[in-house]
């Protein structure tokens, strides 16, 4: 017979084995159990920022569930942070991409609003509390519990590999349905790009149309219409400034226009001025760099986009508000911006920011660039260019196709007969 020392020991180790047991059984399956599907796609391995082909697994598909086929990923700036972990909070492996599209291969026993062979996106966020008070007013972008499409954890405790992969699987909530007429390759960034730049339009109150004739009823003379129409005839609008022509500053215009909005793109560059202007629809051009262009423009814009990431005076484009004028910060410089106080305090002034958007509003957004053939420029290219793309995009030579506010969407159907080969493969699109 054992000593009381060794008879405690066994009891308490039994003990610590049943609880163990206990709470594997209350914590349901495994994430090797949980996740049996195998999936492949490009994945980092270290702050390199290199992507190399990657073999992982996806969970099984819930009972809210939708899977899909990815045809397309957007490639985003953010990416490019997050491979090299600029940011600081990239998990590796990491399997990059937020602005994934593709078609749905299966769909949970409780899914309503989608069915197998949907056109479908998934953004940046794949899960939220669901329950606290921006979840519950259609903000789950701003939920304290938001997992990130990748490099994120879920809420089974495994990491999150994003849409740079053959397959997507999500929770229906936060997968988005495309229309018939939206292009699933050129519709691909507006699950980032063009909700980051919808979702302030709005907010702002930045949207509202100008140059709108209304006849009045009462009038039963021509004379009686033109003096009614001297008052009434117009409306102001918004007088809209977007500051960056880049993914984000197209599609700011586009959206803009759309709404009816007078809008002047703000750049460094004078050679954008006949894309902003010509192609793009905007009414005027402002060159940043030129003081007396500045200078001329002050106090006549009612708000202002800023979608530039790198560092930049801001000063200067607090000056082109007017009283009470907004200017809206979209963009992610890696350092801090001066602050011009008095200005803001002598014209009521509003220095703001927004992040992407809500799931509702999001497909709001969407249903809203499919009703006015809004899309993003871009250039398709195959996944085994995207190290390519990264280097590019790292140099800042993001004009792809030679011009200057396009962007970038890799082929993402790798028609591999679901084997991970040892090099890298070539794709091609459906």
């Amino acid at each position: 017979m054992g000593s009381q020392w060794e008879v405690e020991t066994i009891a308490v180790t039994t003990h610590a084995l049943s609880l163990s047991l206990f709470l594997y059984s209350m914590a349901g399956k495994s994430p090797e159990e949980e996740h049996p599907v195998e999936s492949f796609g490009w994945a980092a391995k270290d702050p390199s920022g290199v992507l190399s082909p990657f073999k992982f697994s996806r969970r099984a598909t819930g009972d809210e569930d939708v899977r899909f086929k990815v045809l397309y990923c957007g490639i985003c700036h953010s990416d490019l942070h997050c491979i090299k972990n600029e940011w600081g909070f990239s998990t590796y492996p990491l399997v990059p991409g937020h602005e994934i599209v593709g078609t749905v291969t299966e769909v949970g026993d409780k899914v309503t609003k989608f069915s197998i062979g949907d056109r479908v996106g998934v953004g940046c966020m794949v899960g939220s509390c669901r329950t606290c008070q921006n979840c519950s007013n259609d903000l789950e972008n701003y939920c304290s519990k938001t997992v990130a499409t990748y490099s994120g954890t879920d809420y089974d405790g495994t990491t999150t590999y994003g849409g740079y992969s053959n397959e997507m699987v999500a929770n229906e909530h936060f997968v988005v349905k495309f229309p018939a007429s939206m292009p699933l390759d050129s519709g691909a960034p507006l699950l980032c790009a063009g909700i980051t730049v919808y979702s302030p339009l709005k907010y702002y109150g930045l949207t509202k149309p100008g140059n709108k004739k209304f006849k009045n009823k009462k009038s039963k003379t021509i004379a009686d219409e033109l003096l009614t129409c001297h008052h009434h005839c117009v409306t102001p609008g918004t007088e809209l400034g977007v500051v960056g022509l880049g993914g984000l500053g197209h599609l700011a215009v586009k959206f803009a226009k759309a709404f009816g909005v007078k809008v002047t793109v703000i750049s460094a560059s004078p050679g954008k001025k006949e894309d902003a202007v010509r192609r793009l629809g905007a009414d005027s051009f402002l060159i940043s760099s030129d003081a007396d262009h500045m200078q001329a423009a002050m106090a006549s814009m009612d708000g202002i986009v800023d979608t530039v990431s790198a560092v930049h005076p801001i000063m200067p484009l607090v000056g082109l508000l007017k009283s009470h004028g907004k200017l809206v910060m979209v963009g992610a410089p890696d350092r801090p911006l001066e602050l011009p106080v008095f200005p803001l305090i002598v014209g009521r002034k509003l220095i703001g920011g927004s992040g992407i958007g809500g799931m509702k509003e999001t497909q709001e957004m969407i249903d809203f660039a499919a009703e006015n053939n809004i899309a993003a420029d871009i250039e398709v290219i195959p996944m085994d260019y995207v190290n390519t793309a990264m280097d590019r995009l790292q140099k800042g030579d993001v004009r792809y196709r030679r011009e200057p506010s396009t962007c970038v969407v890799a082929v993402t159907d790798f028609k591999l007969g679901g084997k991970l080969p040892s090099v890298q493969p070539l794709l091609f699109a459906a």
